[in-house]
């Protein structure tokens, strides 16, 4: 189980690159995160909903994703709440208050998930959420060291020197910790380190006889991550360079404060003749965007006023008064219609909110949720899309009668009479390479074809190969 000093150290991506060195020596290998806190969920081939980055490390195990990887999955709906889902399905919206109370249910299902995925594989690589030195959490914890203990798993600890202070916190959660979880923590790693690694040789030592731990190497900065899908809305801040002469074409995606599901924007990143414009709160749409994407949410009300707030609605209708495009996927779909009623309070309390009124279409939210992966054929290009669906509520009106795709005999989505504005409920449309080119060559964007699929699996197999330079992966897997 790797754990980390604390958050964003790299735990997740540090887990992929070991399953695929795992898989590239024969093992047969899987992930497990017993809690993780996301909106940006994956659908899983049986038929649940998991975190994104266990998704990425079961691809990068060779499998398809299934609701054991990630049996508790936290989904924030405001500051103080979230959804809670259990291995795939949801069981409760509750506070942070009440969910502490609630949680001593959720380590039978945690371990029952756990033990299927030790009976069918060679290895399991578990990642902890967060820290374990939040001490104040330890109680009934089922994240890191109270999971650890029932599941009696090693540990191997991650600290990130690129945030500065390395020695502090490997050092400190020793510390911190109770003597039987110490005793769980069989090492250390060292990473995101920029330079010449020798230049840490003295510190590394240092946390070796101070903690008594082992270390197990000391890991460079890997610059192809961001190549690798994203788990955090953070990860689409990252810049990607444009082609030399390309004629770059810019989308603007809006960042809104319950974004989910911007899965959907990691192809348009990795393009080389696209710019892509995370437009931050208090920022304007910039107003030679050829696209702007209202994003998935996991709280689709509540965004609507915080897009008012921000003057994006304004934005938008200039945007489209100049020829501009709109797309929306599943919440801001549901956000460019007339209204969105909630009348039960499924997403906060119970009301209706005025859409952006950019499609005639009206959502109303039901309390099934619409799960699944699809496969559909875009209407305008009569290309084949796959992806997922994941969403509350239903849409319809005069604009449905121009579907964006079709499901089977089922339409999805609307398209305005003028062309500019669509909406679908379907994520991942991008990852289709025949498409996503189809689509950017319509804005004016000058691309290449490029198989995106092709090229994350490149971009784990030099993950795995880059951890079996710089961490002693035999002495690991050995645990």
């Amino acid at each position: 189980m790797l754990q980390g000093t604390g958050s964003n150290v790299g735990k997740s991506l540090l887990v992929a690159g070991l399953c695929r060195a795992a898989l590239r020596r024969g093992l047969k290998v899987a992930p497990f995160k017993p809690q993780n806190m996301s909106n940006n969920a994956a659908v899983t081939a049986d038929g649940g909903e998991i975190g994104r980055a266990q998704a990425l490390q079961a691809l990068a195990s060779g499998l398809a994703p299934i609701t054991d990887m990630n049996p508790v999955l936290l989904k924030p709906e405001s500051d103080s709440g979230a959804q809670i889902v259990v291995q795939g399905k949801r069981v409760a919206t509750l506070k942070a208050r009440d969910y502490a109370a609630y949680k001593p249910q959720l380590l039978a299902p945690v371990l029952e998930s756990f033990h299927r995925l030790t009976a069918a594989h060679d290895l399991v690589i578990v990642e902890g959420a967060g820290s374990p030195a939040e001490v104040n959490l330890r109680a009934n914890d089922i994240a890191n060291m109270g999971f650890a203990q029932a599941a009696n798993v090693p540990v191997v600890l991650v600290g990130d020197i690129d945030r500065g202070g390395v020695i502090a916190q490997i050092i400190g959660t020793q510390a911190v910790l109770a003597p039987e979880d110490a005793a769980l923590v069989k090492g250390f790693i060292v990473n995101k380190f920029r330079g010449d690694p020798r230049l840490f040789d003295s510190g590394y030592e240092f946390i070796q006889t101070h903690t008594k731990w082992r270390g197990f190497g000391v890991v460079p900065y890997f610059p192809d991550a961001a190549r690798l899908p994203g788990e955090d809305a953070q990860d689409l801040r990252r810049a990607r360079p444009v082609a030399a002469g390309a004629r770059a074409v810019k989308i603007a995606c809006l960042a809104l404060s319950r974004i989910a599901n911007f899965d959907d924007l990691d192809p348009l990143r990795a393009e080389p003749g696209v710019k892509l414009v995370l437009v931050e709160p208090g920022q304007a749409i910039p107003g030679d965007a050829a696209l702007v994407i209202i994003p998935g949410s996991k709280s689709t009300r509540g965004d609507l006023i915080f897009l008012r707030a921000q003057g994006w609605d304004i934005d938008l209708l200039a945007h489209h008064r100049r020829g501009g495009r709109i797309l929306g996927l599943c919440g801001g779909y549901q956000m460019l219609g007339r209204v969105v009623e909630d009348l039960q309070g499924l997403e906060g309390p119970p009301g209706a909110a005025p859409g952006l009124g950019l499609l005639d279409i009206s959502t109303r939210m039901a309390p099934q949720k619409q799960l699944g992966l699809v496969q559909a054929v875009h209407a305008a290009s009569g290309l084949a899309v796959s992806g997922y669906e994941i969403h509350l509520g239903q849409s319809q009106g005069p604009d449905a009668s121009r579907p964006f795709a079709q499901v089977g005999e089922r339409p999805d989505g609307a398209v305005s009479a003028d062309g500019l504005v669509m909406g679908s409920y379907l994520h991942g449309l991008f990852h289709e390479d025949a498409f996503r080119t189809a689509f950017l060559a319509s804005l004016g964007a000058e691309v290449a074809a490029r198989a995106h699929g092709a090229e994350i699996e490149a971009a784990l197999d030099g993950l795995a190969a880059h951890l079996e330079a710089h961490l002693d992966v035999d002495g690991l897997f050995a645990l």
